[in-house]
């Protein structure tokens, strides 16, 4: 079976990747399309730092979370704070129009232990030693 063509909104990669920031905003949904009309200066400026990293082979690292995923970042490695470290995070297709801090989650899954002495009805009766 043949892997059909990745298509954003009825229009291939290739010809995305050629869009400015700006025109790429007109096929995103409208609170995206919103920042980015607002902040498309810091996304181009975002884009020109890390490709001078890239090209010297280092790691893309950056605290905005609320950045959106442009075409011109598909095939990135961009390592994202989540308030403590950073988590590294490989953009691909389906991700255009999301943010960073979509796929950085900040909070971990919380595994409970067993319930300590006194912490339960039943485990007072139990002895303290």
């Amino acid at each position: 079976m043949a892997q059909r063509e990745f298509t954003y909104r009825g229009i291939s990669l290739e010809e995305l990747k050629k869009l400015d920031v700006r025109e790429f905003a007109k096929y995103l949904k409208a609170r995206s399309r919103r920042t980015v009309l607002r902040q498309f200066r810091d996304i181009e400026n975002f884009i020109a730092r890390s490709r001078k990293k890239l090209d010297k082979k280092k790691l893309v690292k950056t605290h905005d979370r609320e950045m959106v995923i442009v075409p011109a970042m598909v095939g990135w490695r961009v390592m994202v704070h989540n308030g403590r470290g950073y988590e590294q995070v490989d953009i691909v297709e389906e991700m255009l129009g999301h943010r960073f801090g979509e796929f950085s989650q900040t909070r971990s899954k919380i595994k409970h232990g067993s319930a300590g002495v006194g912490a339960t009805k039943g485990s007072k009766a139990k002895s303290k030693k």
